[in-house]
């Protein structure tokens, strides 16, 4: 008979334990790059937990950005009691600094997302929200698609632009979307967007694969726009062992790709090297 007072993520039998290994053997794994610069990040973690919501899928957030709040001291024990539930489709994790206690002696953190599977077997995707040092040691080995984080500050420009950089020399990461904070109607989105792949592509090699935003000033309930909605989508797809999406058509580039052969003037702020 299962004890009434065991944590209700525990498992219940041997095939119970079997479903959770196979459901961590499935969760997808979306790196968000922290950016301390960006006032409504907030807002865009919610913009891709909704959009993720919108697909049926139970999405984790780990919280482990510069200004997040630390983990509870019962992390080191029990890490599936410091989950908190915020929807029936939507679950929170605290981690300030909390991957980098799983360093092994390789400097590898990849051990964290297996302690993370293990605390939310029941997520599907985890929303890992993390400084660029800290992913590229708990990303090691693994395919997956960065989200760079901006807004029209050009600080917030420079800082995504170096959160690219470092993951690319460090983990070899070379294809990146980006989500910004801000009206879509803006143009200057546009032109930020166009410099960021300009100068990925010709400094580091790397691809800025597509690109959405979203006013944090909207209300809740506002719909999703059609970009932010592909773009979840296509981050899915790119993390193994990929979304289950109807048509590969649906994950194809939605914005026009002669946007991107343009060299508008550089942004002022914006590092290249």
């Amino acid at each position: 008979m299962r004890d009434p007072n065991a944590h209700p993520h525990m498992p219940k039998d041997q095939a119970d334990g079997l479903r959770r290994l196979f459901a961590a053997a499935r969760l997808r794994v979306v790196p968000v790059v922290s950016n301390p610069h960006v006032v409504g990040s907030g807002a865009l973690l919610e913009g891709l937990c909704a959009a993720f919501t919108e697909l049926g899928l139970h999405t984790l957030v780990v919280d482990a950005g510069e200004r997040a709040n630390a983990p509870s001291d019962l992390a080191a024990v029990d890490l599936a009691a410091c989950v908190e539930t915020l929807s029936p489709k939507v679950s929170f994790l605290a981690a300030r600094g909390l991957p980098l206690r799983y360093i092994n002696a390789n400097g590898s953190a990849a051990q964290f997302l297996e302690a993370v599977g293990d605390a939310a077997p029941y997520a599907d995707v985890v929303l890992l929200h993390a400084p660029a040092a800290e992913l590229s040691r708990v990303l090691a080995s693994r395919e997956v698609r960065p989200v760079l984080l901006a807004d029209t500050d050009m600080q917030s420009v420079t800082h995504a632009y170096a959160g690219m950089k470092w993951l690319s020399q460090r983990a070899g990461l070379m294809v990146y979307s980006l989500l910004m904070a801000c009206s879509p109607q803006l143009r200057l989105a546009e032109r930020i967007a166009q410099q960021l792949s300009n100068c990925g592509d010709g400094f580091l090699g790397s691809v800025l694969r597509d690109w959405a935003c979203l006013d944090p000033r909207q209300p809740v309930s506002a719909p999703l726009a059609p970009e932010l909605r592909h773009l979840a989508r296509e981050l899915l797809m790119a993390s193994v062992p990929g979304a289950a999406l109807e048509r590969a058509a649906d994950a194809m580039p939605l914005r026009p790709r002669q946007m991107w052969q343009a060299k508008p003037a550089r942004l002022p702020g914006l590092a290249t090297h």
